[in-house]
């Protein structure tokens, strides 16, 4: 997945603007799938997009949907 790009939200937790970006874990062993990464590191719920944590990968439904799309036409084009 080439790099998303940041984008600004509202948060809450933190009560200012913060940077939000689409990722995918990277290594063996950790979870498979998306989360949504923030630029506040400081918040004591970096990288968990668990409540109350407001990021979910929900977010991003437009782009993980063009993605998954990109994927299985290169999935496709790889058996022809």
């Amino acid at each position: 997945m080439g790099r998303s790009r940041w984008r600004e939200f509202s948060c809450d937790v933190v009560s200012e603007q913060v940077q939000i970006r689409l990722r995918r874990p990277g290594g063996f062993g950790q979870p498979q799938g998306y989360f949504v990464q923030c630029n506040q590191t400081e918040c004591q719920y970096v990288d968990e997009n668990k409540p109350p944590c407001p990021l979910h990968v929900g977010m991003f439904s437009d782009e993980i949907r063009t993605l998954e799309e990109a994927r299985e036409r290169r999935s496709t084009e790889e058996m022809d």
